[in-house]
């Protein structure tokens, strides 16, 4: 399932965030790449631990949990420290999977990666090119949103970053480990989430099918999860 998460960030967030990057330190973005990936990976990271990426990864780890979508299309168990990159003039990621497992540096945690997530944190007018190419059964998805907005997509998916032709191209990006660790699986139970809450609106108060799917969907989700 690839989804969109509108403006997960506010603007000032977002201005906040780009004020913080401005100053932060940058390195090669190999440092975290796997051997394959780092053979195509052509970027810019804050390095880990830094002031600025502390700050920023508590900001985002905040709006993430009062986000009800993210929330729902995700049924997160653990979430990555998010990361941040930049992408200047002549600057790609080829075509990639990422990596299965992460460890979280600096403890002894891993995480499964079911999910992967980029939030935007550029204007798209900014810069050319950059865009985030996810390979799904439907073909290439190109996805190229305005800042403060996410997109989420299965981490078994092939994808790349297209090169940057102008400007400078701001992100962050992690990944989170579902409790229900299948792609299929997540996505009925976010459709019948979604329906639900439809039902909920359209139903007078009271009626019992939004109450009886309800336990249909937390009857899902108690054969499914790995919680």
């Amino acid at each position: 399932m690839l989804l969109q998460i509108e403006e997960l960030l506010t603007a000032e967030q977002v201005a906040h965030a780009r004020r913080l990057l401005e100053r932060a330190p940058w390195v090669d973005g190999r440092v975290t790449a796997g051997h394959q990936s780092a053979q195509v990976k052509d970027n810019l990271q804050v390095p880990e631990g830094c002031p600025e990426h502390r700050e920023l990864g508590g900001l985002i780890l905040t709006a993430l949990e009062r986000n009800a979508l993210f929330i729902s299309s995700v049924l997160p168990l653990r979430v990555f420290p998010p990361l941040f990159n930049r992408y200047d003039p002549g600057m790609t990621f080829g075509a990639h999977v990422d990596n299965a497992i992460r460890q979280i540096t600096g403890t002894p945690h891993r995480i499964r990666t079911d999910v992967s997530c980029t939030l935007f944190l550029s204007d798209p007018e900014t810069y050319d090119g950059g865009e985030l190419i996810v390979e799904d059964t439907y073909g290439e998805q190109r996805v190229k949103l305005p800042a403060g907005h996410a997109v989420i997509y299965p981490a078994t998916s092939l994808h790349r970053v297209a090169p940057v032709t102008r400007g400078s191209r701001l992100a962050s990006f992690f990944w989170i480990q579902s409790m229900v660790r299948d792609d299929g699986q997540r996505s009925l139970l976010f459709d019948l989430d979604m329906a639900i809450n439809r039902l909920r609106d359209d139903l007078p108060a009271g009626h019992r099918s939004p109450t009886e799917l309800t336990g249909v969907y937390h009857n899902l989700l108690r054969r499914w999860a790995d919680a």
